[in-house]
């Protein structure tokens, strides 16, 4: 059976005004309302996936790239931002439909694949093979290394052959908001 949205991918370049007001009002939706300007700002660059249902915008991943250290080895990875399926259009398939073609961008570009998962996306990412990040979790700030253990637990990779020691530490480039 075919799905019923058409899935494309568009450099956020491509994206203009109007479709970024979309992306907005669907992460809106998705996450009550808990979204600010920085999380927006995260998903800015890179490749996103959009997912349209008779012209509306129902689901949205973006691939942006990031500087992370993992065990004292920088990596060039591809970090996933601002994964939404609107609140109509779950448990059909869909988030799964966004990762897969995430993944596949994911894994011709980068070296490796991360991102933070919500409670409720963690489910969706370990059912698709992504392994919780066991080790510590820092970020690189202007000052120096600092620890965020809050997001201990809270990373995910993606990593089919399994090949990443995840109980090193892994550290993020500094950003404003969430660092992960």
């Amino acid at each position: 059976m075919r799905a019923p949205w058409q899935l494309t991918v568009v450099h956020a370049a491509d994206l203009g005004p109007r479709r970024w007001r979309e992306v907005r009002l669907l992460l809106d939706d998705a996450f009550a309302g808990d979204v600010d300007d920085t999380d927006l700002d995260h998903a800015r660059g890179g490749l996103h996936v959009l997912a349209h249902l008779d012209g509306a915008l129902v689901g949205h991943a973006a691939l942006v790239q990031r500087n992370l250290v993992a065990g004292g080895r920088p990596l060039r990875a591809g970090y996933v931002e601002a994964v939404a399926v609107a609140a109509a259009h779950r448990r059909r398939g869909l988030g799964s439909a966004l990762m897969g073609a995430v993944e596949d961008l994911a894994d011709r570009a980068h070296e490796a694949v991360f991102l933070g998962a919500s409670d409720d996306g963690a489910r969706l990412y370990r059912a698709r093979g992504w392994r919780v990040w066991t080790g510590p979790t820092g970020v690189m700030t202007p000052e120096g290394v600092r620890a965020t253990p809050g997001d201990d637990g809270g990373v995910h990779v993606h990593d089919p052959a399994a090949a990443r020691d995840v109980t090193t530490r892994l550290l993020c480039d500094w950003r404003a908001g969430d660092v992960w």
